[in-house]
């Protein structure tokens, strides 16, 4: 099979709202267009657009404008903003078909998937619309008489962003929405590789009624700009989502600030099945987990531990599963798995499999003509822990399986990692549901699903996976300070 893809010539001309797509920065209010930079359709290595590349002044002045913009938006009522995020909800449904046709051209995830990410991203705006009435405060009973003690929930302040290109839409929302129901003002840095997301959602953010200088979004090169929002004392938290290793350098940038911080870093999520497991639910399971945006999540599955007596089977099914995916550019009608983001995540992928290949392991599944672009999804048996698969993040479409035997090796290869972000397993034994889920080192755990990532739900890791949760009534915790406010001369 050959993969056909022809350039995308005007952006503009498949949206419904050709404002939507913007070359641009969006600093205090003003549109900064400037073609420094291109950005391109990885189905093809072809540009779609440029941006700016923004300059560290330029940085400071989107700091500025949210320390600016602070004072006031600070003051507005709960339900003010929260009034302003569903305004916000509301119109990324109403477009978002478009915003799902930008994220495909840019990041290349199917068309049908793009629109999930859409309606997923917006469920964080509604979640924390609704949170942001809900923050409260309490009383603490004094030992003094005559004094109240009163615990006031207060906004960090200006807050930095950092996103990836894996999900550019649903990244933001997750952490601007619980940050601007917080009262904080932002400054997002979107990847270089997706930019024109989160920029269609300043449009509509703007249309919304978010005030100028409440949503700053700089485009450009990381290096630059991040070294400046690490180093501004005026920036009082950091939220990063990527890898480990540039997660721990930002914590180092950060530290002579002493910001707070959110990192949402690498992972290397075990998915086990047990003997006992429903065996069409467990193939299902790790379709989802492993497939989805083409095996380009932080909680995919990296590693599939399958028990002896079911491993055969299991093989079987989910190679035949994996055979059938649709394999082209996101604009194809019956894609299932588009590009990979570009030529440095193609040779990590393969450089995978060919170490696996020549320490034993065997593919299950057949073999694809595939232009450079896109990576051949596949089944890979006889996996064991000595190869790089099994100790770093592949962030493609290859399914190792690791055969097991007892319940406490699967644990041991689980939890035998750096990382503990997500795992999954499958199984009927409900008493070992409660034992192996509570046994796991990691910060989200799926029985008998493939699928961990809502809004209602706290998301994050332990140990190298990261700091902090996002989502959920801790997602807005995140993003706000506890004052204690002590009353005195009440006795009289």
């Amino acid at each position: 099979m050959t993969v056909h893809d022809t350039p995308i010539a005007n952006l503009r001309d498949l949206l419904a709202d050709p404002d939507l797509f913007r070359e641009a920065a969006l600093i205090n209010g003003d549109w900064l267009t400037r073609a420094d930079l291109p950005v391109l359709n990885p189905a093809t290595d072809s540009p779609i657009g440029h941006m700016p590349d923004c300059t560290a002044e330029e940085t400071t002045a989107a700091i500025a404008a949210a320390e600016a913009a602070m004072t006031a938006w600070r003051k507005r009522t709960h339900a003010e903003r929260a009034d302003i995020l569903m305004r916000w909800y509301q119109l990324m449904l109403d477009h978002a078909d478009d915003l799902a046709m930008i994220l495909t051209a840019e990041q290349g995830k199917p068309l049908a998937e793009a629109k999930g990410e859409i309606l997923y991203g917006a469920s964080f705006v509604r979640w924390f619309a609704e949170e942001a009435r809900r923050i409260n405060g309490y009383i603490i009973p004094s030992p003094v008489a005559g004094k109240k003690i009163f615990a006031m929930k207060e906004p960090v302040g200006v807050c930095a962003i950092i996103t990836p290109w894996n999900f550019p839409n649903a990244m933001i929302t997750r952490k601007v929405a619980s940050g601007l129901a917080a009262g904080c003002t932002m400054v997002i840095k979107p990847s270089d590789f997706t930019p024109y997301s989160a920029l269609a959602l300043g449009v509509l953010g703007e249309r919304a009624g978010i005030p100028a200088g409440v949503l700053n979004i700089l485009t450009g090169r990381p290096e630059v700009i991040g070294a400046t929002l690490t180093a501004s004392p005026v920036v009082r938290k950091l939220s990063f989502t990527g890898s480990t290793r540039i997660g721990a350098l930002l914590a180092e940038q950060c530290a002579p600030t002493l910001k707070k911080m959110s990192l949402e870093l690498g992972g290397n999520a075990p998915f086990i099945v047990f003997d006992d497991a429903d065996l069409d639910a467990a193939v299902e399971g790790a379709m989802a987990s492993k497939f989805r945006n083409g095996g380009q999540t932080c909680v995919c599955a990296n590693r599939i531990l399958v028990q002896s007596g079911i491993h055969d089977a299991f093989v079987a099914a989910l190679a035949k599963r994996v055979d059938a995916l649709k394999v082209g550019s996101g604009m194809g009608d019956d894609t299932q798995i588009g590009p990979m983001i570009n030529a440095a995540a193609i040779g990590k992928i393969n450089t995978h499999v060919e170490d696996a290949l020549s320490k034993g392991a065997q593919r299950a599944t057949a073999k694809r003509d595939l232009t450079v672009q896109f990576a051949d999804p596949m089944v890979l048996t006889g996996v064991t822990t000595e190869m790089q698969l099994a100790n770093e993040e592949t962030f493609g479409p290859v399914a190792p399986i690791f055969r097991f035997e007892t319940e406490e090796e699967a644990l041991a290869i689980a939890n035998g990692t750096p990382f503990g972000l997500a795992a999954y397993f499958f199984t009927t034994d409900m008493a070992r549901a409660f034992r192996f889920g509570e046994a796991l080192d990691v910060g989200l755990v799926g029985l008998n699903t493939g699928v961990v990532s809502h809004a209602e739900a706290p998301f994050g890791g332990v140990k190298s996976s990261g700091l902090g949760r996002e989502g959920a009534r801790e997602g807005i915790e995140e993003y706000l300070e506890t004052k204690a406010f002590h009353f005195g001369g009440l006795d009289a």
